[in-house]
């Protein structure tokens, strides 16, 4: 089973930065992306940024420019600096990977979520 391990969320004034971790455990035969996604209270939970094999990234139109998503394969962890913070950038953000576990079948797995709250 593979299970995601997140840190690195905490409380931040505006203007701030963050970095995230995530990492990925147990027995994987091929990661094809992971992936960051956040969900304030009442909202739907949407796409932070994505990072696929090869180092491909993309981006939600809200934080690019600000966010930048990174891994370390050897790691088997991918991070999420968040620079100049915004208060609508508090939410809980939740790490996602996708791939093939040990078994040969497909890995949708998430994280328990790590909470971001940037104040005014």
């Amino acid at each position: 089973q593979v299970q995601l391990v997140e840190s690195g969320g905490g409380l931040v004034q505006a203007g701030g930065s963050l970095r995230l971790s995530c990492a990925a455990s147990g027995t994987i035969f091929r990661i094809d992306a992971m992936g960051w996604y956040r969900q304030a209270p009442g909202k739907q939970r949407e796409l932070v940024a994505t990072i696929i094999s090869g180092g491909s990234t993309n981006y939600a139109d809200s934080v690019k420019g600000r966010f930048i998503i990174s891994r370390d394969n050897a790691k088997n962890t991918v991070y999420l600096q968040m620079n100049s913070l915004k208060p609508e950038d508090t939410a809980v953000y939740y790490c996602n990977a996708v791939g093939i576990g040990g078994t040969l079948r497909r890995v949708d797995v998430w994280g328990q979520g790590t909470q971001v709250t940037v104040s005014s």
